[in-house]
């Protein structure tokens, strides 16, 4: 699934391609552009799927002695109560519910599950976005919705004397490709053009470079 793609793998694109020189990577082109700045800015996947971390409450329906709740192991399964191990990594809750209810049913009737998310520690770093290069303190954040480029700037302390600010970039992962969104973030600050000033999704990673002397 798409939401998987390693944040190693970004990190390592992206510090490549800084490392390339002072003029900084291309943008990419103007369709991918398009496309990755169409994109939902609220979340990152169209579901949630399970992952391991993440903490479920199992309830059954008339039945509390077989409600639990447990946490997604590192094998990606859940011990429930008469049923014993079920895959719960990689399958929405309503997936598994109705898997346990299946399994329910050989010794209750009509068995009523419900799965309900109290902890979503798989989505702890992949739902974050960070600023990196020639800000006052690079960041790592939980993403919120409603970001723009010029918020997570701000959270990051502000820029350095030394950034190139219009040679920004902001980095979002589409689907299997990582897109390289210029941004003027000059323009932004000191002229008030908001044009590039896009809202930010889970994942983004805005890269400022400095200036070359």
């Amino acid at each position: 699934m798409s939401r998987k793609f390693p944040l190693a793998a970004a990190v390592v694109l992206l510090s490549v391609a800084l490392a390339s020189g002072c003029v900084g990577p291309s943008a990419s082109s103007r369709d991918q552009i398009q496309r990755a700045l169409s994109v939902n800015t609220t979340t990152s996947v169209d579901e949630y799927l399970l992952g391991a971390s993440d903490v479920v409450r199992v309830s059954v329906w008339r039945n509390e002695d077989l409600s639990i709740e447990v946490p997604v192991r590192p094998d990606g399964k859940i011990s429930v109560p008469l049923v014993g191990d079920v895959q719960a990594s990689g399958r929405t809750p309503q997936a598994l519910a109705e898997d346990i209810e299946g399994s329910l049913a050989r010794y209750i009737r009509q068995p009523q599950v419900s799965i309900v998310v109290t902890s979503m520690g798989s989505h702890e770093f992949s739902h974050r976005v960070r600023v990196t290069g020639a800000v006052e303190q690079p960041v790592s954040m939980p993403h919120r919705a409603g970001m723009t480029v010029l918020d997570i700037v701000l959270s990051a302390g502000g820029t350095t004397p030394f950034a190139a600010l219009n040679k920004s970039m902001l980095y979002r992962k589409v689907g299997g490709e990582i897109v390289a969104i210029p941004i003027r973030l000059e323009d932004i600050l000191s002229d008030g053009d908001v044009s590039t000033n896009y809202a930010i999704r889970p994942g983004d990673i805005l890269s400022i470079p400095e200036r070359s002397f």
